[in-house]
């Protein structure tokens, strides 16, 4: 588990000691957001969930033993609502170890690039995109405070043009504004990792894989979110020699 080394001025208890480390997880109420918000807080990370609405997150917490609701909504997509929902955790926490950007918008699997809706593409990279890079604007003066920051951006491998499972070759451009985004979202991880390659923070994307966040979902292949969130809770807590500007599933990396 990683330990910035601070002096701990926010401890729920007051004592003095070190701080522990503190993770964000956007769109965390549920799904894979949710079950990696879990098996942080079982390393025994200060893990702080955040959802579009506030009484989301609350009842999320409910479910995770040991987190915390962000007391605000965020919603990504929205410039205003990212601000106050920073301004609301600097508040609260005095700073910042992982930042994972888990929020996304939900793909279309019938869309293809000949056929699809430009108005609602351009909200989907609202959402997956501009909403990713806008929350890690907003938070990485936060993330400047550790001593160990890391940002995770939770991608697809629909968005690489080599991945055997899920690449763009392989459903015939299906799913196109979903690919398109994630290939853009990996592209912003890899040029955010260059800016900051003499910084502590290290910057990486997951692809989790197929995840079953909806019933019935594993009768069509996808697999548990159990099986699907260590990816993340690993790219979460590297070591400060670990890997950055990369793209993994199940911390192996993947091609572009």
């Amino acid at each position: 588990m990683l330990d910035n080394g601070t002096s701990d001025d926010n401890r729920p208890d007051g004592a003095p000691g070190r701080l522990a480390t503190t993770a964000l997880i956007t769109g965390a109420a549920h799904g894979i957001g949710e079950e990696v918000a879990r098996q942080l807080s079982r390393l025994g990370t200060r893990v702080v969930v955040s959802a579009r609405n506030p009484v989301d997150a609350a009842a999320a917490v409910e479910r995770v033993d040991g987190a915390e609701a962000l007391p605000v909504g965020l919603d990504i997509s929205d410039q205003e609502s990212v601000d106050t929902a920073a301004a609301a955790f600097a508040a609260r926490w005095a700073h910042l170890d992982i930042l994972i950007n888990n929020a996304a918008a939900h793909p279309d699997r019938d869309e293809t690039p000949s056929r699809a809706n430009l108005a609602i593409a351009t909200d989907a990279f609202q959402v997956t995109l501009f909403g990713t890079w806008r929350t890690t604007q907003a938070f990485l003066p936060l993330l400047r405070r550790s001593n160990h920051p890391r940002i995770v951006n939770v991608s697809s491998g629909a968005g690489s043009h080599t991945d055997e499972r899920y690449g763009f070759p392989v459903f015939g451009g299906t799913a196109a504004t979903h690919a398109i985004s994630k290939a853009a979202l990996n592209a912003f991880t890899a040029v955010l990792a260059a800016e900051l390659a003499d910084t502590p923070v290290i910057v990486n994307a997951v692809c989790p894989g197929v995840t079953a966040t909806v019933p019935g979902a594993e009768a069509f292949g996808a697999r548990p979110v159990e099986e699907s969130a260590p990816g993340v809770v690993w790219a979460a807590t590297l070591p400060d020699d670990g890997p950055r500007g990369g793209f993994f599933r199940d911390a192996q990396p993947l091609g572009w």
